[in-house]
């Protein structure tokens, strides 16, 4: 039993880090023990699995309460009458610092508590396409393709274009559409955040009067599942309840000449592939390669994320569902949000979900520090509203519990 601290019930104005927080961490080391009790006698892969993941926040939970410790024995010790003055200097200073750790190991139970996300160690794909705006949408879709493309390169990702898509007849500068895959694992957990619609605020070349017009471009970030390892059984592709399986009766394949520039080749020979999964009506094509097998493949390896992505989204979906009565309101950014605005003539980008503003558009635009601190401004919103939900999902079940009724002697 971890013992009731006296920093339980400080800072009453958080309530997350003040009462709930170390509630669900002690409920979480429980779970742990128990688990870690049944490795003992026989081992479980799924049972393993579920301890690596808590083991983290029992490690967090074991330093909080040792430093929590440490500071009821400072303070006994200073509150000590017959305390020489020496000793007493040097507990000042011990107490000094063992409350600056405190406030780090708090800050990381709290982000240990989050449940890592089930797709966050693979690689993803990353999907740009233009939407209201016209032209200026296929402008600045292209944009954003660099954008990735710079900040994968300065991060040292291995980025690969699987489909780039150019409106036919324009030259270079405007995109339909554009699949990239980043193939180093826990990419997805890096560009999670740029889910959404993307907006533009600028005056394009071909506007006479100098108007500043708005545009959309949506982006979508899914997990990727090429080259897995065919034992790990978290990603088993061949289990019909998996979020990764494909029924292939489910699946229309059709094979067709690719369109638009390309060459003789392309254009002249059937390389070009198109699914349809027919239960959801999601279509895939691919027309990039030169080879009917290396289209086929990539089609499947986006058909496999897109429904993947989104049976997690109908899970996501209920669950806001069942916490908007407890908190009030849930607010869930997904691909049809409007997420960032990119204003050009203020050279200035603001994410609407952590209010963040960089006042230069020219570092964000070139994958440099300026869109990592937007990033990771809005890795920090996801991570505190996922915790405040969670807690407040807490408290609302306790709260619903039945009282213990004992019942009387005649």
């Amino acid at each position: 039993m971890f013992p009731v601290l006296q920093s339980d019930m400080e800072a009453p104005n958080s309530f997350a880090t003040a009462i709930a927080q170390p509630s669900r961490a002690r409920s979480v080391a429980a779970e742990h023990a128990t688990l870690s009790s049944q490795l003992a006698e026989s081992f479980d892969a799924n049972i393993a699995r579920r301890a690596s993941e808590l083991a983290p926040v029992t490690n967090t939970l074991k330093d909080w309460v040792d430093t929590n410790e440490s500071i009821l024995e400072l303070n006994t010790l200073l509150n000590d009458t017959e305390t020489d003055s020496e000793l007493r200097s040097l507990a000042i200073e011990d107490l000094e610092r063992y409350h600056a750790n405190l406030l780090a190991i708090s800050k990381r139970l709290k982000m240990s508590l989050i449940p890592r996300h089930p797709f966050a160690h693979l690689p993803c794909l990353l999907e740009i396409r233009p939407g209201a705006g016209g032209d200026e949408a296929g402008h600045f879709a292209l944009e954003l393709l660099r954008m990735y493309t710079f900040f994968c390169s300065r991060r040292g990702l291995r980025m690969n274009i699987l489909k780039q898509d150019m409106e036919d007849g324009t030259g270079n500068d405007r995109l339909t559409e554009a699949v990239i895959e980043v193939a180093n694992d826990g990419s997805y957990d890096i560009l999670k955040t740029e889910t959404g619609v993307h907006r533009v605020q600028r005056v394009p070349a071909t506007e006479s009067k100098g108007r500043t017009h708005t545009s959309a471009v949506s982006v979508m970030v899914l997990p990727s599942f090429a080259e897995r390892d065919e034992d790990d059984s978290a990603l088993n592709c061949d289990d019909p309840t998996s979020d990764y399986y494909v029924d292939p009766q489910e699946v229309q394949s059709e094979r067709m000449r690719a369109s638009g520039p390309g060459g003789q080749h392309v254009n002249k020979t059937e390389s070009a592939i198109r699914l349809t999964h027919i239960p959801t009506g999601i279509v895939v094509s691919m027309q990039d390669s030169r080879s009917q097998h290396a289209n086929r493949r990539k089609a499947w390896q986006l058909l496999r994320a897109r429904l993947a992505e989104a049976r997690r989204e109908v899970r996501e979906d209920e669950m806001v569902k069942l916490r908007r009565n407890a908190m009030g309101g849930v607010a869930k950014m997904g691909r049809t949000d409007k997420i960032r605005t990119y204003n050009y003539g203020q050279s200035r980008c603001t994410d609407h979900r952590s209010g963040i503003t960089v006042h230069n558009l020219a570092s964000v635009l070139s994958g440099g520090d300026g869109l990592e601190a937007v990033m990771d401004s809005v890795r920090r919103w996801i991570a505190e509203s996922e915790l405040q939900a969670m807690l407040i999902e807490d408290v609302r079940k306790s709260s619903h519990k039945p009282a213990k009724t004992t019942k009387t002697a005649r």
